[in-house]
């Protein structure tokens, strides 16, 4: 068997766009994977391409030798772009050789520990604050919007959500990002005391809404230094969080915010390899280490893993994306030992179920691991080359 074409696709999905790598074989075997280009990624599809060519005429099946050819290549430049052009390489390849033994990728590693995974509902209100009118759902203009939304999570089955910093004024909820450079408040990510004031009353209407047992989680990204990720970790006591989450390429200083914490602290879903990976665990910054699968490849995420498991470390697949990633951050989540919860975003653009041939199955808040070859779930090309991204 061997690869005789590889090749990108884009599509809208909204205020994002879904990226798709293919990988044919000579015998007709297609192999997919999907990875994420819409957030700090610009150009992601052109490194594949560039990687491309070393791929002609290899037997797909080798995807060991081949990934670790494409990071002897890339080693000058290891991390970053490279890592997720080789990620997304990794995982079409894995689709190819579970198609080619008709067996589903977890096979490959043994099978899975667990068939039923449990989830979170992420980015809990964040995307309606900011695209309800394209979702076609109900905007959240105040915290009793977000009360009332937090219950019909809860009796959708789920038994955690994942919730980001939303201040409120007259005019209504809005996104604190300035991490991200989304708002203001860049380059110099301070807090204030009505910020702080708002982050609790914020959880504290959400966990009257749905009661003590559900897990709540709060994403604050890289909104903060580290001044200010200890005083959004003192205004969430009174919540008891599943976590708090936190981005940070500091890895004493996320240890001295997790010592000081009410509660525990989840990281690390931007870091490359384990080489990144392993500052964090040398200085027990962490309670939860957050792995994009998506970003590392599902065999380089597997061997983070085993690492954190050393350490008493349970890992969390940061996973924001499509049907595709979440078929993938699913089978990492059914291997590995030490797993704690997957990430799932419920909201989405209303036409994403149209560019995959299977829409997962979630269950009282558990994830159905597909049984089919490779990630039992396939992209409905046609479907993507029908809504090209927005210029």
């Amino acid at each position: 068997m061997k690869i005789t074409g590889i090749e990108t696709f884009q599509a809208d999905a909204g205020w994002r766009m879904f990226s798709f790598l293919k990988i044919v074989t000579d015998d007709g075997i297609v192999g997919w994977s999907e990875f994420n280009e819409s957030f700090g990624s610009v150009g992601l599809s052109d490194v594949i391409r560039g990687l491309s060519p070393v791929l002609i005429g290899r037997d797909p099946r080798m995807f060991e030798q081949v990934t670790q050819h494409l990071h002897v290549l890339t080693r000058q430049s290891r991390g970053g772009l490279n890592q997720q052009a080789i990620a997304a390489i990794e995982n079409a390849l894995l689709d190819v050789t579970g198609k080619a033994y008709g067996v589903p990728v977890y096979a490959l590693f043994g099978g899975p520990v667990r068939d039923r995974i449990p989830v979170y509902w992420s980015h809990f209100g964040t995307y309606r604050v900011r695209s309800a009118a394209l979702m076609g759902v109900p905007p959240l203009t105040s915290y009793d919007d977000l009360a009332r939304h937090a219950e019909e999570v809860k009796k959708l089955g789920f038994r955690a959500l994942k919730t980001n910093i939303m201040p409120a004024a007259a005019s209504g909820l809005s996104s604190f990002v300035p991490g991200f450079g989304r708002n203001a408040g860049w380059p110099e990510l301070n807090w204030d005391n009505k910020l702080i004031l708002g982050v609790t009353k914020q959880l504290m209407a959400i966990r009257d809404a749905v009661g003590p047992d559900m897990g709540i989680h709060l994403d604050i990204n890289f909104n903060f230094k580290t001044e200010g990720f200890k005083r959004v970790a003192d205004a969430v006591a009174p919540v008891n969080l599943t976590w708090l989450e936190i981005d940070t390429h500091d890895a004493p200083a996320l240890a001295e915010i997790k010592r000081g914490a009410p509660c525990p602290i989840a990281s690390c879903e931007t870091l490359h390899g384990r080489r990144e990976f392993k500052p964090f665990f040398d200085h027990y910054a962490t309670d939860v280490a957050i792995i994009d699968v998506i970003w590392n490849g599902l065999n380089e995420s597997l061997k983070i893993a085993a690492m954190a498991d050393v350490y008493e470390v349970n890992v969390a697949p940061h996973n924001f994306y499509g049907h595709l990633c979440s078929a993938i951050s699913a089978t990492f989540s059914a291997i590995v030992p030490n797993f704690r919860v997957m990430e799932l975003d419920i909201d989405s653009a209303p036409w994403r179920d149209e560019f995959y041939t299977v829409v997962p199955t979630i269950e009282n808040g558990e994830f159905i691991l597909p049984k089919g070859p490779g990630w039992g779930i396939d992209v409905n090309e046609t479907a993507v080359r029908a809504r090209p991204p927005k210029n």
